[in-house]
């Protein structure tokens, strides 16, 4: 009994949290929850006409394409970005009540996971506008969302971790995440790369899990088990590592509040 009223305790803080977060991010916004949708509409108009004369022209189904580099890299960036600050956001509560720190961080991906969710109903419409066929095949997508979750997290417990102790970790993954995008062939294909360049691409994460969307869309098929193996590997690697930084340094936060 003393159990379920704890794990109650701990649901109900999650449940706020995750309000609190989902809403603070359109606080203040007239179009609100509507920038779920527009933000990657129109980073998608912009990149496409940036990018269609020079990677486009042999690319099918372009629109699509970017549109799944686009919001898969965003709900990364914007996850961990954010993710980073979940702690030192919340030092005035953790350094006056006891709560479990690891519920701020979770149940900020859970709100970035909503608006992800609400990127992928935008992506399914450009799909259906592109001409794509739909197919059972779609219902696989369901896989690289969770693991994109799973690792995401894992990397927004670490980052944490590391911005409490220095400052200058936001700047420094700002940058990272420029040559991330540039890396994560975004905006382009690598066929035309040698096979020891394109072997390169499957140490990145984030690239491995834009492959998940494209082969469900644009190549009519669910991914292989070898790359779902790679995405869950990368996933669980990320936890696993986040959880052992952040765990082993938690007590210290409060010296550095």
């Amino acid at each position: 009994m003393a159990i379920w009223k704890k794990w109650k305790a701990k649901r109900f803080l999650l449940d706020e949290l995750i309000k609190r977060d989902f809403k603070k991010k359109y606080k203040r916004s007239v179009l609100g929850i509507f920038w779920s949708v527009l933000s990657p509409v129109l980073t998608m108009l912009v990149m496409r006409l940036m990018f269609t004369q020079f990677f486009g022209r042999d690319i099918p189904h372009y629109t699509t394409y970017i549109l799944a580099g686009n919001i898969v890299f965003s709900y990364f960036r914007d996850s961990t970005s954010e993710g980073m600050n979940a702690i030192v956001g919340n030092a005035r509560i953790l350094s006056k009540i006891d709560l479990p720190k690891t519920l701020f961080l979770f149940s900020k991906s859970v709100a970035f996971l909503m608006n992800f969710i609400i990127s992928v109903g935008v992506f399914l419409l450009f799909c259906a506008f592109d001409g794509i066929q739909f197919g059972w095949h779609f219902l696989s997508l369901i896989v690289p969302v969770v693991l994109l979750f799973v690792f995401n997290l894992g990397a927004a417990l670490f980052l944490s971790t590391f911005y409490v102790f220095m400052k200058d970790v936001r700047y420094l993954w700002s940058v990272f995440l420029r040559l991330l995008m540039y890396m994560s062939a975004v905006f382009y294909r690598i066929d035309g790369y040698p096979e020891q360049i394109k072997r390169l691409f499957w140490f990145n994460p984030v690239y491995v899990y834009i492959t998940c969307f494209r082969q469900v869309a644009l190549e009519g098929r669910v991914p292989s088990a070898g790359l779902y193996a790679l995405a869950a590997f990368y996933a669980l690697l990320a936890l696993c590592i986040g959880l052992w930084v952040f765990k082993k340094q938690e007590d210290k936060f409060v010296f550095y509040f």
